[in-house]
C-alpha cells in the first residue's frame, strides 16, 4: 500500500520536481491538487501521470492526503495553511511564509505584514542536519531556502566549533542557476537577458539573508550574502570567505565537518584542497563540501555546492516527509 500526499503548485519548478521524485518513491503516490485554473503543458501520449483532483475544503479527507507540499508563493501558503492543517493534513511548505520565526523578522525582509502569527511561530524550519529531532512531531515544516540550505551545511559547524574570527566577518559569494527564480515569467530571467550573461541581484537585502542568521547564529553586521545569476537551468554553487583561529590546515577545518556530518547521508565531504562543482550535485539530494586554507594568514575558504531544486527545495522537502511519515530518510532519493 502507499500512503497519498498532495502538492499544490505542481506546474511550477519545485512542484514539477516533487512530481518526479515522488513518482518513483516506494511508499506514497502524489495526488495534484488543482488549486487555481492554468494552461497546462501538453504530455507525452501513453504517459497519464499522477491523478489530479480539484482542490476543495474537503479534498484532504476525501483523498485521504497524509501530507501536503506547498510549492506555491508565499502568499498562497499564508492562504491555504490553515485550512489544510485543520483538516488534519501535515504540511511541508515551499515558500518563505514561515521560515523567519517572528512577524517582525518576515515584515521587515518580504516587506509585508504577515496575518498567520501563531503559525509562524508554530513551524519547524526543515533542515534535517540540524533539526532532525523536532521535525516528526511536527503539524507545519517551513522548507529552507536554496541558497541558506548551502549556506548553514558550510557555516554552523564552524561557529559552533568557534574557529571562525567573526569580527572580520563572513563573505558568501552565492550563484545560482535561473530556475531558483520560479517559472513566473519575468523580463530579469528571459532568455535574451540571461544568456551569455552573469549578474548580481538583492545586494545587501536578500530575503534569504535571515535564514542563515537565525540557523547558525550570526548577527547581521557578520555576514555579507550576494546572490548573483547563472546563465544555467539549476544549481547553487557558493564560495565562502572567512579568517581561521585555533586551526592549522585544511585538514583541522574538514575534522570539524567530519565529526558534525558523520551519519549523514546527503552531506558529502571533499579532501582538504578539493572543489565540488554543479555536476557532482546536479539531480541529487546531496550538499557538497570542499576547503581551502592557508596557516600563514589564517584565510579560510569553504565551497557548498547543491541542486537548487533538489536539496534546495524538492528533494529535501522529501527528506522532510520521510522523517514526519517514519520512512527511511533517503526513500526516493538514494
Amino acid at each position: 500500500m502507499t500512503i497519498p500526499v498532495g502538492i499544490v503548485g505542481f506546474r511550477g519548478y519545485s512542484g514539477a520536481e516533487l512530481i518526479g521524485i515522488l513518482e518513483k518513491h516506494p511508499q506514497v503516490e502524489p495526488v495534484l491538487l488543482e488549486h487555481r485554473d492554468a494552461e497546462d503543458h501538453p504530455r507525452p501520449v501513453g504517459h497519464a501521470g499522477p491523478r489530479r483532483v480539484k482542490f476543495a475544503p474537503d479534498t484532504v479527507q476525501a483523498e485521504g492526503l497524509a501530507v501536503v507540499f506547498l510549492a506555491t508563493p508565499a502568499d498562497v501558503s499564508l492562504e491555504l495553511t490553515p485550512a489544510l492543517l485543520k483538516s488534519g493534513a501535515k504540511v511541508i511548505d515551499l515558500s518563505g511564509a514561515f521560515r523567519l520565526g517572528t512577524v517582525e523578522n518576515y515584515r521587515r525582509w518580504y516587506n509585508e505584514p504577515h496575518h498567520q502569527p501563531d503559525l509562524l511561530a508554530e513551524a519547524v524550519y526543515g533542515l534535517p542536519e540540524f533539526y532532525r529531532s523536532r521535525i516528526p512531531a511536527a503539524r507545519l515544516i517551513s522548507n529552507p531556502g536554496c541558497y541558506p540550505t548551502a549556506a548553514n551545511l558550510a557555516i554552523k559547524p564552524l561557529v559552533d566549533a568557534g574557529v571562525i574570527v567573526r569580527e572580520a566577518g563572513i563573505v558568501c559569494d552565492a550563484k545560482s542557476g535561473v530556475s531558483g527564480a520560479g517559472r513566473k515569467p519575468s523580463l530579469k530571467t528571459s532568455f535574451c537577458e540571461v544568456t551569455e550573461n552573469f549578474s548580481v541581484y538583492s545586494v545587501l537585502n536578500h530575503r534569504h539573508v535571515p535564514e542563515v542568521l537565525r540557523t547558525s547564529g550570526l548577527e547581521e553586521n557578520e555576514l555579507s550574502f550576494t546572490a548573483q545569476l547563472l546563465p544555467i537551468h539549476r544549481g547553487i554553487l557558493e564560495t565562502i570567505y572567512f579568517r581561521a583561529r585555533n586551526v592549522e590546515s585544511a585538514a583541522g577545518l574538514l575534522a570539524i565537518y567530519q565529526k558534525a556530518y558523520a551519519q549523514e547521508p546527503f552531506v558529502r565531504l571533499y579532501a582538504p584542497g578539493q572543489a565540488p562543482d554543479l555536476h557532482a550535485v546536479a539531480h541529487t539530494n546531496f550538499c557538497d563540501i570542499g576547503v581551502h586554507f592557508d596557516p600563514v594568514t589564517g584565510r579560510a575558504v569553504v565551497i557548498a555546492a547543491i541542486d537548487n531544486l533538489g536539496k534546495g527545495a524538492a528533494g529535501q522537502a522529501v527528506q522532510n516527509m520521510n522523517l514526519l511519515l517514519g520512512f527511511p530518510e533517503t526513500a526516493g532519493l538514494l
